[in-house]
C-alpha cells in the first residue's frame, strides 16, 4: 500500500499493516499518536523524531521503532518511509520507548515487498509469511545511539529543545544555569539527576545528532565549522566516538552506495 492513510484501513483485521509514504522535503508530521505500534523505516533522507521523553534522530536504511500510542512528532528531511503498523497484543516484546536500529539487507526486502500488499493480504499465502518474517526480524534488531534523553522539567525541556534546534559549541554549564537561576553546581546535579548524563555530555551528544541531517547537504569540513568543532579532525573524532562510525558514513554520497550496512556499539561516553 503507498500513499495510502492508516485511518483508511486500521480497522482491516491484520496484525501487521504496511504502508510506503513519500513526503515533500522538510516536511512535519505534527504531534500524533496510533493506536498500533509503528516501524517506520527510511529508505531515503532522514528523520527526526520528538516524543516527551526524547529526540531520536533516524539516518537513512535505519528505522525506529515507536511504541503503541506514543505522542510523537516527525521531521522528513528527503524522507520515502516504509513503515509497518502492528497491533500491540501481536509484539509484546516491542520497546517501550522508541528505538532506532539498524535495516539489514534481508528486512529492507521484506519491507519492500510488504507496501506492495493490500490491506487485507492472504494470512495463509506469501503475504502473511513475509509478514510473520518481518516480526522475527525485528525483533532480532538492538538499538543504535541515535538518540538524546529529554529532562523531566519544562525549564529544563525548554533549554534542551533550543539547543537541539541551534548547537551552539559556545553554550556552556554557567550559560544554562544562568538562565533557569541556579547555581552551576545545582544545574548539574539537577540535570544528571533529570537525564542520566552531565550537560556537557548531552551537548555533545546533541550536537553530533544535529550532524546527521547537515551531511546530507553539506562536507564534513562544512559541518564542522558549522558546528562550532576546532577542525574536521575533530569533529570526526567526536562523531565517530559517539555514533561509532566516521562522519562520511552519512554523506549523500556514501549514502548511495551504503545499503543496510551495520553499526557498531558506540564506546561508553566519559561523563
Amino acid at each position: 500500500m503507498r500513499n495510502i492513510a492508516l485511518e483508511d484501513v486500521d480497522h482491516v483485521d491484520r496484525a501487521v499493516l504496511p504502508i510506503g509514504t513519500d513526503y515533500p522535503p522538510g516536511h512535519l508530521l505534527d504531534w500524533h499518536e496510533h493506536r498500533r505500534a509503528q516501524f517506520l523505516y527510511g529508505a531515503t533522507g532522514v528523520m527526526v523524531v520528538d516524543t516527551e521523553d526524547g529526540t531520536w534522530t533516524v539516518p537513512p536504511e535505519r528505522a525506529v521503532l515507536i511504541p503503541a500510542a506514543t505522542r510523537h512528532r516527525v521531521r522528513m528531511l528527503g524522507v520515502s518511509t516504509r513503515s509497518l503498523y502492528v497491533e500491540p497484543d501481536a509484539v509484546p516484546w516491542w520497546p517501550t520507548t522508541c528505538m532506532v536500529v539498524d535495516v539489514p539487507p534481508l528486512l529492507r526486502e521484506l519491507l519492500l515487498a510488504a507496501v506492495e500488499f493490500e490491506a487485507d493480504y492472504d494470512l495463509s499465502g506469501r503475504g502473511g509469511a513475509i509478514a510473520a518474517l518481518l516480526l522475527h526480524e525485528i525483533a532480532a534488531r538492538t538499538p543504535l545511539p541515535f538518540h538524546v534523553r529529554m529532562p523531566a522539567s519544562a525549564e529544563l525541556v525548554a533549554l534542551c529543545r533550543e539547543y537541539l534546534a541551534a548547537p551552539d559549541a559556545g553554550v556552556t554549564n554557567a550559560v544554562w544555569a544562568g538562565r533557569v537561576a541556579m547555581s552551576e553546581r545545582a544545574f548539574t546535579r539537577r540535570f544528571r539527576t533529570e537525564t542520566g548524563e552531565s550537560p556537557a555530555v548531552w551537548r555533545a551528544r546533541a550536537r553530533t545528532l544535529a550532524a546527521v541531517p547537515l551531511l546530507r547537504t553539506a562536507s564534513v569540513s562544512e559541518v564542522a565549522g558549522r558546528l562550532g568543532y576546532a577542525s574536521p579532525a575533530a569533529f570526526t573524532a567526536a562523531f565517530s566516538r559517539a555514533l561509532g562510525v566516521p562522519p562520511s558514513r552519512f554523506t549523500t554520497s556514501h549514502d548511495r552506495g551504503d545499503r543496510g550496512g551495520r553499526v557498531r556499539p558506540a564506546r561508553p561516553a566519559t561523563r
